[in-house]
């Protein structure tokens, strides 16, 4: 399915930080293609020195690229990768940081690991983490996001209809976790457990229901061609949307972005830091940058 027709911005203005690595080919392919798909101006940002050297590879890689009508802007920044990309995403006005990823924390390189992680804290914007860039166009065709009971939840969710309709996208679910302390019910013999079974029914039913009138509250004109499906899962918050969208093999997993996070946090990890630690497939992280 071809992206749509329409014009659709879910971001106005993207950055990407890249390394000269032996991914830069194929991650700069990719994201030129997201801006062209999203209709966005797209700033290519190098935190080191700029060489003779340098400046003809990344000029190379950019003639090859699908859409050169939509050619980005090429700035180069020395400094400590992690204040010189928030000063950058501040001084460009950006809304969406773009950050190439491995996919498992053990095996982070350069932006990963520690760095992305502490962008992803203490950027103003939202960040699109990608593990899987590839040269040539795949079409997606499956997002996943969270819609758990939270203020930032609307905005999460209109963003991955955005994405998605700029994309192509022809299925999104939405899935609730539901924690074992909501079902506050202890099973302990037959009773019990038939008192938790019965819980879990309700609770599904009230949160299929707000997650619905979620979706009827947005524009028509995105969410129609695109499947909608809700999913409750009960699980630990965070570890279970992961494991979800990599069973099902989701295109993208769209998320809150965490609050403000303490050293306690790292140690006690929840939500956004199980994702961070072992990635299911690219995520989208969603703060209004507003």
């Amino acid at each position: 399915m071809e992206p749509s027709a329409t014009i659709i911005r879910p971001f106005k203005t993207i950055l990407f930080g890249f390394a000269f690595s032996p991914s830069l080919e194929v991650n700069i392919l990719e994201i030129t293609r997201v801006a062209y798909y999203f209709k966005t101006k797209l700033i290519l940002l190098h935190v080191g020195s700029k060489t003779p050297e340098k400046s003809t590879t990344i000029e190379t890689l950019l003639k090859s690229i699908e859409y050169p009508e939509n050619t980005p802007e090429v700035h180069w920044m020395e400094g400590k990768p992690v204040p010189t990309i928030l000063k950058a995403c501040k001084k460009f006005g950006v809304d969406l940081l773009v950050l190439g990823a491995l996919q498992h924390e053990n095996m982070y390189q350069f932006y990963m690991g520690t760095i992305a992680r502490d962008l992803t804290r203490k950027v103003g914007c939202s960040v699109l983490l990608l593990i899987k860039p590839s040269a040539v166009r795949v079409a997606s065709q499956h997002v996943v996001v969270n819609g758990f009971d939270d203020p930032n939840t609307p905005l999460a969710v209109l963003k991955a209809f955005e994405v998605s309709k700029a994309l192509g996208v022809q299925q999104i679910t939405i899935v609730e976790e539901i924690t074992q302390k909501e079902v506050h019910v202890t099973v302990e013999d037959d009773r019990s457990l038939k008192r938790a079974s019965l819980r879990k029914e309700r609770l599904k039913r009230q949160e299929e229901s707000r997650v619905r009138n979620l979706v009827d509250s947005l524009p028509k004109t995105l969410t129609n061609s695109i499947e909608v499906k809700i999913q409750s899962i009960f699980g630990r918050r965070g570890y279970s949307i992961g494991h979800y969208a990599e069973v099902v093999r989701a295109d993208l997993l769209v998320m809150n972005a965490p609050e403000k996070l303490g050293i306690l946090d790292r140690i006690f990890p929840h939500d956004i830091e199980y994702i961070l630690s072992d990635l299911p497939t690219d995520v989208l992280i969603v703060r209004n940058s507003q």
